[in-house]
């Protein structure tokens, strides 16, 4: 007897999350050019089930990204309502944004690329990222405990620069330099 639609449409839904799921933690270890089987063990499906899912390498890179994009995104607005003030909400925020640019080994290269499969990640990332951060910059505005020069934009821009690791600089940098920027764009009383 055949499964009803809406199991099939679950267990399928099921299926993508975890291949997207492992993908995620598999571009943190391999970067993106990793091979799909690794992906596939990892989700403990064949190779051939995440092919259905997501046809070429770049769905699957922006199908991870656009999870990991709007999570970030939609952390903004629930750290401004549980935190004690608008500048601890936006160092948080920061904080996620620092660990998503530095987890994404390979990100950078994928981008620029040139394939057409990943030319919209880019736009993707300043189109949700952007007002995420302009919101949280807004409270701190207005509860004038930043400066009201600083763009949502601009910020962003600084963090990314100050993410870029290398042998000589790691996380733990670049986590140390966006606090220090942070507090550069603090109104002090």
């Amino acid at each position: 007897m055949p499964e009803p639609l809406g199991v099939r449409q679950a267990r399928a839904q099921r299926t993508r999350e975890a291949v997207v799921a492992a993908a995620a933690a598999v571009f943190v270890d391999q970067g993106v050019q990793a091979p799909i089987r690794d992906i596939a063990e990892r989700a403990a499906v064949g190779v051939g089930t995440i092919y259905r899912h997501f046809p070429t390498r770049a769905d699957l890179v922006t199908a991870v990204y656009r999870h990991q994009i709007d999570t970030c995104s939609a952390l903004a607005p629930r750290l401004l309502a549980e935190s004690a003030s608008p500048y601890t909400a936006l160092t948080r925020w920061a904080d996620a944004f620092v660990e998503f640019l530095v987890t994404k080994h390979g990100l950078g290269a994928a981008l620029g690329s040139g394939d057409p499969g990943l030319e919209n990640l880019h736009a993707l990332m300043l189109d949700t990222l952007v007002p995420a951060c302009a919101t949280l910059l807004d409270a701190c505005t207005a509860a004038d405990e930043t400066h009201p020069d600083v763009s949502a934009y601009t910020l962003m821009r600084a963090i990314g620069n100050l993410c870029i690791t290398g042998p000589d600089y790691d996380r733990t940098d670049a986590r140390r330099m966006v606090a220090a920027l942070l507090a550069g764009v603090r109104r002090t009383a």
